[in-house]
């Protein structure tokens, strides 16, 4: 590695692969490999929500095209099915289990690894790839967001994409690239919406400083990015918008029916200004209603220091100060270089896609979950790989010896505070990180020590006090199974809410640790939340965050005729339909989707499915701690007046036939 580190910054340029390269990459992508996928069904079907619209989509085409939460297409998810997609066409090669849907999420993690290497080594060195690499892999939030079934794993690759797209137009100018960079972006749209758009700025910023046509020519390139990402993109959008919404599911999250509301609202504006349209509140209610209202609130209190509170600083904030730092660094190395300098492009989008992202996490007042910090994972690890080793091969100067000592004891300052918060956890490794890397700053220092064999010596020190601590709560997230619709990498550090209300593991998480499901402190029986508590269930009826849990004979009960109805049963919420659909593995309809406050089906809709016989059984409970609203209330409260109530197993069912 010290050779390689101190090769002339000539050799990104290479078009050849050393040997030592070759093992380099083969031991970082078998390591990921292998750690990503390693008891990667333990997690069941982890997010319920999105398990179901994979089952649906594995038996149903139409489902399939449009992201619906049953086969039988009443409602979709709150997100474009491309992630979706991929899990749900594994599924039909290998059959329903947790594996099946899971593996293609691990193995977008492997691929994330392999592109960012490959991004970074063609500016800075295999050395800085590698250390990229290896950074993405072990940053807690990844390890847990490539094992999971969130979009977040697709939309992390499609990111990186973009950037390497965008790159290889710095470096030949040539328009082909950017456009690839625009079909990219449009498919990190039909991923997760708007939150790939982060990446835009950094990447037209970067392109206009930096690019090797005229001013005018590269305007138009950017334009010409544009308008692939609308087609990439609008192709979807212009379907389900045309397509008759008497013959498609609901769009789930929206209130009108529509694909633009959800975009704009729920899934745009709203994650910003807190006015998130049907979204539910602590409060009970809606947003916009009673119990409503924008701010920090339920999800943390916003602010510059958000990506280091309690229930981010695990996640992701272990070397932002670094990444900082080094980028500061790296930009002043380059400062001189010739305006299509790719070393300098390449620190400067990696920076802002930092700096952008970073921000609007930091003060977005809408829905925010800790998860969501990942999309920061590969630009911290870009700058960490590529800032480091162009300040080692500066390191002569005495002023970059003192910047890598700085960047290392802030590392390790970091782990001191983040560890700290989970006393319990090894304890002994924030000692060893803080003895460790006060040294290897010091060496840093000492030219005699940077040089020649001695040099390992610090490499190996800095390493460890940048790596250890993520690597651990990395390690700590793959050795234990995660469910719910709100999940967190690492051990628990106290007890806490959705958005910050204290740390550590998030509501709906079912972190399951000898035989018990434990959320911030709170018992679980089966990965349900507490009753009372926002996303809890009432029994096996599962919640607002958390999948419903049928016993064997709730699942026969459904099954029993199966066939003569449209869908075996109904209940409030997606998460409370999505257990009783993956054991029987046939529709279950999500009344009011995710949060059970979309406004399908009508009352007047569902006594018309009642009388068509088209629905078997309404599942009493879920939504907000087993109660309701809006038109689901309606519903609960029809159906109580007219049938009879049945209860298996703790759960209350009527049938309806």
């Amino acid at each position: 590695m010290t050779t390689l580190m101190q090769r002339p910054v000539e050799e990104p340029t290479q078009k050849t692969h050393s040997r030592w390269e070759w093992i380099g990459l083969a031991v970082l992508l078998v390591g990921t490999a292998v750690a990503y996928i390693w008891g990667l069904g333990a997690s069941g079907w982890a997010n319920s929500f999105y398990s179901a619209a994979v089952q649906a989509g594995s038996v149903s085409w139409k489902a399939f095209f449009f992201g619906s939460s049953d086969a039988a297409n009443s409602i979709t998810v709150d997100k474009p099915p491309m992630s979706m997609w991929l899990m749900s066409l594994s599924v039909r090669v290998f059959g329903l289990s947790s594996w099946a849907m899971l593996i293609p999420q691990a193995l977008l993690g492997v691929g994330s690894v392999a592109l960012l290497w490959a991004t970074i080594r063609r500016q800075f060195g295999s050395a800085a790839g590698l250390l990229a690499g290896l950074t993405l892999a072990v940053t807690p939030v990844a390890a847990l967001m490539f094992r999971f079934n969130n979009p977040d794993a697709l939309l992390v690759l499609l990111m990186i994409a973009a950037v390497w797209a965008s790159m290889r137009a710095v470096e030949n100018g040539r328009t082909r690239w950017l456009v690839l960079t625009g079909v990219f972006v449009g498919f990190g749209f039909l991923t997760k919406q708007l939150q790939v758009m982060l990446v835009i700025p950094p990447i037209a910023l970067m392109y206009l400083a930096f690019g090797r046509p005229k001013l005018v020519t590269r305007l138009m390139q950017l334009f010409a990015a544009l308008g692939a990402a609308i087609v990439s993109a609008g192709w979807w959008l212009l379907v389900v918008e045309l397509w008759p919404a008497s013959s498609r599911p609901w769009i789930g999250g929206s209130q009108d029916n529509s694909i633009l509301e959800l975009t704009l609202g729920y899934n745009g504006l709203g994650r910003l200004n807190g006015e998130e349209t049907g979204s539910v509140t602590p409060g009970g209610g809606a947003a916009g209603g009673p119990g409503g209202g924008a701010g920090g609130g339920m999800w943390g209190e916003t602010g510059i220091t958000r990506m280091f509170d309690s229930s981010q600083g695990g996640q992701i904030a272990w070397l932002i100060p670094s990444a900082l730092i080094l980028l500061v660094v790296g930009l002043v190395i380059r400062g001189r270089a010739r305006r299509i300098d790719p070393q300098r492009a390449a620190l400067t989008v990696w920076g802002l896609w930092l700096l952008v992202t970073g921000l609007t996490f930091s003060f977005m007042a809408g829905i925010f979950h800790s998860y969501y910090t990942v999309a920061l994972a590969p630009a911290v690890a870009a700058l960490i790989g590529a800032g480091s080793v162009l300040a080692w091969r500066n390191r002569e100067r005495y002023w970059v010896r003192i910047a890598m000592a700085v960047s290392t004891l802030a590392a390790v300052a970091t782990a001191w505070v983040l560890l700290g918060r989970s006393a319990d956890f090894v304890p002994w490794l924030r000692w060893a990180i803080l003895v460790v890397g006060v040294l290897g700053a010091v060496t840093l220092l000492i030219p005699a020590m940077t040089r020649g064999k001695l040099s390992v010596a610090a490499i190996l020190a800095v390493m460890f006090a940048g790596l250890a601590g993520p690597t651990a709560y990395a390690l700590d997230t793959i050795a234990t199974p995660h469910t719910g619709s709100i999940v967190s990498a690492g051990p628990s550090t106290g007890m806490g809410g959705p958005g910050g209300m204290g740390g550590g593991r998030g509501m709906g998480d079912g972190r399951i640790r000898d035989g018990q499901s434990r959320m911030q402190g709170f018992p679980m029986q089966d990965g349900q939340m507490p009753a009372g508590l926002p996303g809890g269930g009432m029994g096996g009826a599962g919640g607002l965050l958390s999948g419903s849990t049928p016993t064997e004979a709730i699942t026969s009960l459904l099954e029993r005729d199966a066939d003569s109805y449209t869908w075996v049963a109904a209940a409030i919420g997606s998460n409370s339909a999505s257990g009783y659909q993956l054991a029987t593995e046939d529709p279950v309809m999500a009344i009011g989707g995710f949060n059970g406050t979309d406004p399908s089906p009508t009352l007047e809709q569902f006594k018309e499915y009642v009388a068509n016989s088209e629905i078997h059984y309404f599942i009493a409970g879920g939504g907000m701690g087993g109660s309701s609203s809006g038109t689901s209330a309606e519903i609960s409260e029809w159906v109580a007046a007219n049938y009879t109530a049945t209860t298996v197993d703790g759960v209350t069912l009527y049938d309806l036939s």
